[in-house]
């Protein structure tokens, strides 16, 4: 795809639909939590029971599921994040965006390093 192609998609751009992501990446993130806090003790007991028996297949298992359920929450927290920044600047409250903008920075921060190192091990 040429430049022209990308400024053109870029200039037509729904707002509406990606106020609606903004909404929905915080509806995701709500569930995501909600998901984690009711399985997040069963793993955390196969894995430790996996690790106790010696059964590296099942410790493989467990902690796939585990880096998943993470790194689903990582990303979606980042997202939170974004979506607070732009509440709080369409509402004007200029006086509580640099907080927010630490906020934001430390979660990206935190986050690229983490997949930075999940592409690594995942490749052959």
């Amino acid at each position: 795809m040429n430049k022209a192609n990308r400024s053109s998609e870029a200039a037509s751009v729904n707002l509406s639909e990606l106020l609606a992501r903004v909404d929905n990446d915080r509806a995701l993130l709500c569930e995501l939590l909600s998901i984690f806090k009711r399985e997040f003790p069963d793993h955390l007991q196969a894995l430790r029971n996996a690790v106790a028996g010696n059964d590296a297949d099942e410790a493989a298992r467990v902690s796939h599921t585990l880096k998943g359920m993470l790194a689903n929450l990582a990303v979606t927290k980042a997202a939170a994040s974004a979506s607070r920044l732009e509440r709080l600047a369409r509402a004007g409250e200029i006086s509580t965006l640099g907080d927010a903008l630490a906020a934001f920075e430390k979660e990206v921060q935190g986050l690229l390093p983490e997949m930075e190192s999940y592409l690594a091990e995942a490749r052959p």
